[in-house]
């Protein structure tokens, strides 16, 4: 839960906006100012991301691609845009 006491000075044209972002999410200016946060800095540790991938790498349903496929693919679509 939320344990960090933060103090910021921001402009009275920030503190507008954010008042009204609030209001039309129906929410508090200070969720409003920690999901920007989430959203700039990101929400996982490293640690976090490489157990991520892990899980990721062990799934075995579904048609999955291969990065090199991929990339191929995306080439290709890139060749076809040019020759328009």
């Amino acid at each position: 839960m939320f344990s960090e006491r933060l103090q910021l000075l921001i402009s009275p044209e920030q503190r507008r906006r954010l008042e009204a972002e609030a209001r039309q999410r129906d929410a508090s200016v200070a969720s409003v100012i920690r999901e920007a946060i989430d959203r700039h800095l990101g929400t996982t540790d490293r640690a976090a991301r490489l157990r991520a991938v892990e899980e990721i790498r062990a799934m075995r349903a579904g048609p999955f691609l291969t990065p090199e496929l991929l990339n191929r693919i995306v080439e290709e679509e890139r060749e076809a845009q040019f020759k328009l």
